[in-house]
This record gives structure tokens, sequence and C-alpha cells, in this order.
């Protein structure tokens, strides 16, 4: 399986803000400086990289003295503008060193749920893969609120790796990988080499929360793996901290956790579908609908909807509920909450009587939905 791994052709490769900030002590130069080496001759070798950072507002934490993570956004917001600074010119004078170029790209949930912003965005980053720059790429949080953040860099770096179409999502944290048992507490706990990252095993075993410093714990780097699976990329979570951990990792090397996708590439449009965070309502289906959007190959109408939720507009993504509350699917609806009330559990042929007109015949177009 690590065949994945030394034969992946585009990476994306997320830090911590643990190891990036030495737990808080400021920005680690020279940590950063050994990875980036390593990131360096991984170029040489062909790969193309993305480089997703946290550390913004740990760095900008240590610049004001401040020893534990603010809960007020305002006060995470003005650290991260201060932090930043500093961590945007450690990378790139890093990467100098070795004649490369970077440029920092800041996003936002909107910037991936927007379909128009989503697709300038993945223009944006391949031009520079294409331009041999380096692209750093962290959450912008000196403006988001909690209503559109990601809530972590693993689900950010997740998506990216499918905005970009990557082979490969690296997460460096600051354990060696996924174990069967908590290290911490069990002396006989066994790392985990591969996987099948949709294995519910693995969720009994991810445990815990993040640390003082993130907001993301092995949990989040499970779901990360799974959101990048979406397109089909492989994830191995690792300790960043192991000596020559990337340069290892592609000779093929067992270290940390190899997850695996679950099923094959999703359509470009389907990835974005699938990595959708926000959603703006929620159809119960019937039975029957459940049914026949399990084949993967039927659209959703009217008919098989039992209740509307939400106060979404046409465009706006919604999800597709089972009876007992299941999600399994999520999609764009082709009407509004108030229209699709009015032509809930009617045939199609109905459409024209309830509302004056017809848009679609279809509630969620089979192009526009996702299987969950």
């Amino acid at each position: 399986m690590r065949d994945k791994v030394t034969g992946a052709r585009r990476w994306v490769v997320k830090i911590g803000s643990a190891l990036l900030t030495a737990d808080g002590r400021g920005l680690d130069r020279a940590a950063m400086a050994v990875w980036v080496k390593q990131m360096v001759a991984l170029r040489e070798q062909g790969v193309e990289l993305v480089l997703v950072s946290s550390g913004a507002v740990a760095a900008g934490m240590s610049r004001l003295g401040w020893s534990s993570r603010p809960s007020a956004m305002h006060e995470l917001q003005a650290a991260a503008a201060i932090g930043q600074m500093a961590l945007v010119q450690a990378w790139e004078s890093s990467f100098a060193e070795y004649g490369l170029r970077t440029a920092q790209i800041l996003l936002t949930h909107d910037d991936l749920s927007d379909r128009k912003r989503y697709l300038n965005a993945r223009s944006t980053l391949r031009t520079l893969v294409d331009l041999d720059v380096v692209p750093v790429i962290n959450e912008n949080d000196t403006v988001v609120t909690d209503e559109i953040r990601f809530g972590d860099n693993d689900t950010l770096a997740a998506l990216v790796a499918n905005l970009v179409e990557a082979d490969l999502l690296v997460i460096l944290t600051d354990r060696d990988g996924m174990y069967n048992a908590d290290p911490r507490h069990n002396p006989d706990a066994e790392l985990i080499f591969e996987a099948r990252a949709d294995d519910p095993a693995l969720d009994a075993v991810a445990g815990g929360v993040g640390g003082a410093l993130g907001r993301g714990g092995m949990q989040t780097k499970l779901r990360a793996a799974r959101l990048a699976a979406r397109s089909g990329a492989h994830t191995v979570i690792v300790g960043g901290a192991i000596e020559q951990v990337l340069a290892r990792l592609k000779t093929g090397e067992r270290l940390g956790t190899l997850l695996e996708p679950e099923r094959s590439t999703l359509a470009a449009r389907k990835q974005w579908l699938a990595g959708h965070l926000q959603t703006r309502g929620t159809l119960v289906l019937d039975e029957g609908a459940v049914k026949a959007l399990s084949t993967g190959t039927k659209s959703l109408l009217p008919v098989g909807v039992r209740s509307v939720q939400g106060a979404f507009r046409r465009g706006e993504m919604v999800v597709c509920e089972a009876p007992d509350g299941r999600e399994i699917a999520r999609g764009l609806a082709n009407y509004s909450a108030q229209e699709a009330k009015k032509i809930l559990g009617k045939p199609s042929d109905a459409i024209a009587e309830q509302l004056g007109y017809v848009g679609e015949p279809e509630l969620v177009h089979l192009d526009n939905m996702v299987l969950l």
C-alpha cells in the first residue's frame, strides 16, 4: 500500500500549531527549516506541493505573551492578525534560501462553499503550482466567524486536497500516528500502519480532543482523511518530529498511519458537493426515496419528500435525511424551501399546478447530489 505514497505526484502537507510553535514558545524556525529542506527535496523529485500551515493564532499568542488560548472571538482574531505576519514571513524566508517563491492564501469556508469562489480558488492554486510557487494556506482567522469557520486546519487541508485533486494528504502532528488504544495510558498500544479511511473501528480509537494551542485532535484528522478520500486521496497521519519524516515517507518507509480511500475518485463537481460544510435546510425522505437514491442513479423527486426544514433558496445546499435521521445525501435544491413545501409528496407533473410554473421535474438533480 505504501506505493501509493511513493508514487504520489501531488502532496498537500499540513503542519499543526504545536509543532510549528514548539508547544507555544513561538515559531520554531529551526524545525520549519528542516521541513522546508525536505519539501524542497520532494519538489526536486517531481512532487507538486501545497502547504497548509497552522500557527497564526499560536504565534500571535506568543508575541502577545498569552499562555492560554483565548475564547473571545475578537481576541483570537487579533492574535491571528499578529501571528500571520510572522508565520508567512518565516515560511517565505525559509523557502527563499533555496530560490523558491511562496504565496500566501487565506481561506474562509465561504470561499469553498460558493461554487464560483471554489473554482476561482482552484484555478489560482493550480496556476501557482504550475509557476513552481509553493502555496502556503491557512484559515483566515482574522475575519472568520464561528458560523463560517472550518473548525480546524485538518478539515481545511482535506478540502484543499479535494480542491487541487491531490494524490496524498500528509498531516504532520505531535503523535506518531493513530494507535489502537491511547498510548498515554496503555503501554501496549500499537500503531496502526494501514487502514481504510472508512473503517468504523477507527472511530473508537480516535478519541480525545485537540491540545491547548490547536482546535483539532485525532478525531478531526480521521475526519479529514475521510474528506480527502472523497477525491481519491490517501492520507498519512504521522509525527512531524520524526527525523526526515517527509523524505522517509517518499521512500516508502512505514511511518505513521496510512488511510486509503474507500471509493474511486468523484467527479470534480461532486467533490465540491461532498466538501460542502454549510447547508441551508433539510429534506426528510420516505423509504422509497431513500432506496431510490441509494442506487446512485436517481434524482430526488418531490413525491419522495415527507417534510422540509430550514429556509433555503434555489441553488443552495440541502441535506437529504432518511426517516430515522440518517444523512444519506447532500445536493443543490432546484426550488426554495417555500416552494418545496408546496410540492412535497406530489408527482412531478403536479408542480405546475402547485407553483404556476415548472422549473425542473426534480427537487434535487442527480448531477447536483452526492451520496454520503
